[in-house]
This record gives C-alpha cells, structure tokens and sequence, in this order.
C-alpha cells in the first residue's frame, strides 16, 4: 500500500503511533549505551584506585628494605617477605613488575619468570606510557572471551625516578550491571508498553477529531452536483483552518448555484429557440406545397369545366395530405416534450413487446422471447411507444437493403430483462455513433429526429438503460434493459 493512498486520518495515526515508538527505542539505546559508558568508567576508577593503593604499599616496602633500591633487586626485595603475593592477595588482583625496558622481572602468581606468557611491554605501550600526561597508560584487552583492563604506571625511587613499570590486570566483570541494566529495561520496557497501549488509545482518538471536520467536508463535497441543489456545510465549534475552509466551500456552493441558475436559464432559452426554429422549419415544409394548391385552384377554377369535381377532390386530398403532415408534426413534438408517466404497472413484458408488434405488417419482422412470462414494472403505453420507436428504426434503416430482416428478443438477464431489436440494415458510423441519441439529430431526409431521444428518456426515467451496437453495412441492435419486478 503506497503512503499517498492512505487518508490523513489513518496518516496521523500511524505517524503518532511510530513517534512513540521511536522514541522508546530511542531511549533504550541510548540507556544502554549510558550504562555501557559508566560500566567502563566505573571499572577504569576502580583500576586506577587499586594501582594508587598498590603503589603506596610498593612504596613503603622499597622504603624499608636493605636492599639497594635498584632494578634488577627488586626480584628480591619482594622475594624476600613475599610482600607481592601479600600485596596482591590484599587487593585480589595479579601484578607484574618489569624494568623500564618492558621486559618483566617479577610478578604475584611467580616470584621469578618461569614461562614466557606477558614477558615484555609492547613498545606502542611504552611509548604511550611515557608520553600520557600523569604517566598512566590503561588498555582494554579480551582473553579468550574475557574482557580485561590492562594498566601501566612507573614505580619510583626515593628519589622520584623511575625504578621500573607497575602492570595489574583487572577483570572487567559486569554482572552486577548487568542485572542493573536488564531490570531497568525490563521496568522500561513495562512502562512504554503501558504508554504505547496508551498512545494507540490517544492516537485513534485525536486522529478522529483532527480529521472529522474534514471528513464531514469531504463527504459533502462529493455529494456537490450542479444538476440539484447543495447543502451548506454547518460545523460546530471548528479550528480556524476548518472555518476558513467551510466558509471557502459554502461561497463555492453559493457561487455554484448561481451560475447554475444562469446556466439552466439560458439552456432553457437556448433550447426553446431551437425547438421553436426546428417547429417553424417542419410547419413551413408542409405549407409551401398548400400555398401553391391552393393558389392553383384558385387561378384554374372553372366552374363550367365538367372535371371540375375530380379536380377539386384533387385539391381537397393534396391539402388533406399536408394538414396530416402538420398534425403528425405536432404529435411529434408534443410526445417529446411530455414527461414519462411516473406510475408503473406490473407487466409480462413479451406479451407487451409481441402485442406491440402486432401494428406492423412488415413479414420480415419476427419475435423471439426466452420465456412466455417475464415480469417487469413499467408503463404499457410507455413500453410500446419504445419498441415501437425502435421497430420503426429500424425498419427505415433495411429500406435500401435487399433481403431486409428484423428480430426482435426478449431475454432474462439475471435481475433484468433485455429487450433486442436486431437489424441488417446499412448500420451507423462510427462518426453518427455519439449523436444517434441526441433530439433532432437525423441520417433520414425526413423526420425531426425525436424518436432515439424519446426512447431514451422513457427508458432511463425508470431506472433502465438503453445501448448499441453497430457495424456499417452489417447491421444494428438496440438493447433495451429493464429492472424486473421484485
């Protein structure tokens, strides 16, 4: 799941959830460390303590023995009251002597060298001894896992020159802080778990008040249409962002039912001047023809002439003729412009669909329906005047072909019933295929182009729908889907 799909809501929620526990991981990390840090401290103090202690006491043996108070004595001067084994039993560490060469001379488990484990300093660590201000010098070394601390100071004369090169090896041994440390993480631990509960609580809970405001907006601007009118936004007690916002969106809402005001208005304008050129062009074409009848008939009336009857009769059915042009224009136009009746009948729909077929005497129209009773709700009347329309269609659309043929289905698809009237007619372009439900939009050089526009209407004012599908010079098929009765 990508982050920028996510809502802000479950963003807040997840960002507070993630600072938490950030910041606990934070904490224990930098705990740890700490602990390590003063571990090392601690130890090192402690080493250095003993090295104080231990030189004190070397001190006060160097000053009471009768020896000369050289180097390669000192093996002997310690031998002789085995004061480095009682030195180092004391203070529970080992120690080694070595001359200022680094070569050892003495130590606590070993009165002489006897092996050659430890038998001299690095040179790296005499170096850094004798350059460390105090002349202390403390190395950290691992012995088959064990972690010690290695120290390095000069043992003085009595004048205070160096005499030779103290070295104690302390253990590091860290189980007292470590059983510190894994009950304070422990104890932390429990606490951020109780707080990380907390914080989930805490988070889901402002992450619903920071993004209701915004939700109740967002809900309401989806439901925003310029075909009905909107509701204005009402919050109560909202941040100064959020009323910056419901105010900018209630302006919109305002601003957008004005201009839809404006809009439908001259839409409406605009359609009524259309329709009254498209009703003043098809009354014109009917009466030209009656103008010219009539005055014909007045120029070449005779009363004498003994086909004056025939004549007149002539007359008479060409001026017929045109009234019914006119009255069938005038039907047109007023079935377009009259709404779809509202209530609904319960209807088998291929008894309906054949009963409407029964007007045609077209041999080459045939029906076909899955089952003998399909139930629907629809208007009868409305539901003939819909095949009707499209039977009609598509008998004008085979008039240039050979062997025309159309059929018309009814099926049952799953809650719907489908209603096809199929052609072999000339078909539709691909470049007409957008317009064919448009009113007044025509391929005939007759008509007004109202019929597709009607059925369209009817049919999606009851939850229906009406589709096609076409090939030039193969054919068409109107579909027709209808909800069924529950």
């Amino acid at each position: 799941m990508k982050l920028n799909k996510l809502s802000l809501r479950t963003r807040i929620f997840f960002s507070m959830i993630l600072l938490i526990l950030g910041a606990s991981i934070l904490i224990g990390v930098l705990s740890v460390h700490q602990y390590k840090e003063e571990a090392e401290e601690y130890h090192t103090d402690r080493l250095l303590r003993k090295q104080d202690q231990i030189r004190a006491e070397i001190a006060y043996v160097l000053s009471a023995t009768t020896w000369p108070i050289e180097t390669y004595n000192l093996p002997f001067i310690f031998k002789a009251n085995e004061d480095i084994y009682r030195i180092s039993n004391v203070h529970k560490i080992p120690i080694k002597i070595y001359d200022l060469q680094g070569n050892l001379i003495v130590k606590s488990d070993d009165g002489f060298v006897k092996d050659t484990s430890d038998t001299f300093i690095a040179n790296e660590t005499l170096e850094n001894l004798a350059n460390t201000p105090g002349k202390r010098w403390v190395e950290h070394t691992s012995i088959d896992g064990v972690q010690y601390q290695q120290s390095y100071t000069y043992i003085n004369d009595n004048q205070f020159k160096p005499l030779a090169i103290l070295s104690l090896r302390y253990v590091e041994n860290d189980e007292f802080i470590t059983r510190e440390l894994d009950e304070f993480l422990r104890r932390l631990a429990e606490g951020y778990l109780f707080m990380f509960l907390v914080a989930i609580g805490l988070s889901y809970i402002l992450s619903r008040y920071i993004t209701k405001s915004l939700k109740t907006i967002s809900d309401q601007m989806v439901k925003t249409r310029l075909d009905k009118r909107n509701q204005r936004i009402n919050i109560n007690d909202p941040s100064e962002e959020i009323t910056n916002l419901v105010e900018a969106y209630n302006n919109m809402i305002d601003e957008l039912e004005t201009s839809a005001a404006k809009l439908a208005q001259g839409e409406r304008e605009q359609a009524w001047r259309e329709m009254a050129k498209q009703v003043a062009h098809e009354i014109k074409n009917p009466l030209t023809p009656m103008r010219l009848t009539v005055q014909s008939f007045q120029h070449r009336f005779d009363p004498a002439d003994p086909d004056i009857r025939k004549k007149v009769n002539e007359y008479s059915n060409t001026l017929i003729q045109q009234i019914d042009v006119m009255s069938a224009i005038a039907e047109t136009f007023s079935n377009f412009a009259k709404m779809p009746a509202q209530q609904t009948e319960t209807l088998n729909v291929p008894y309906v669909v054949k009963l409407a077929l029964d007007i045609f005497n077209e041999q080459f129209i045939t029906f076909y329906t899955e089952k003998e009773e399909i139930i629907a709700k629809f208007d009868r009347t409305q539901l003939i005047r819909v095949v009707t329309n499209l039977v009609k269609n598509a008998i004008q659309a085979t008039q240039d072909v050979e062997n025309p043929q159309i059929r018309v289905e009814v099926k049952n698809d799953k809650e719907r019933v489908c209603i096809l009237v199929i052609d072999n007619g000339m078909g539709i372009s691909d470049e007409n295929a957008p317009l064919i439900f448009q009113p007044k939009f025509t391929t005939k050089t007759s008509g007004m182009g109202l019929g597709l526009a009607m059925v369209k209407s009817i049919v999606e004012s009851c939850d229906g729908s009406v589709t096609f599908t076409s090939r030039t010079g193969t054919g068409t098929v109107f579909k027709v889907s209808l909800p069924l009765a529950d």
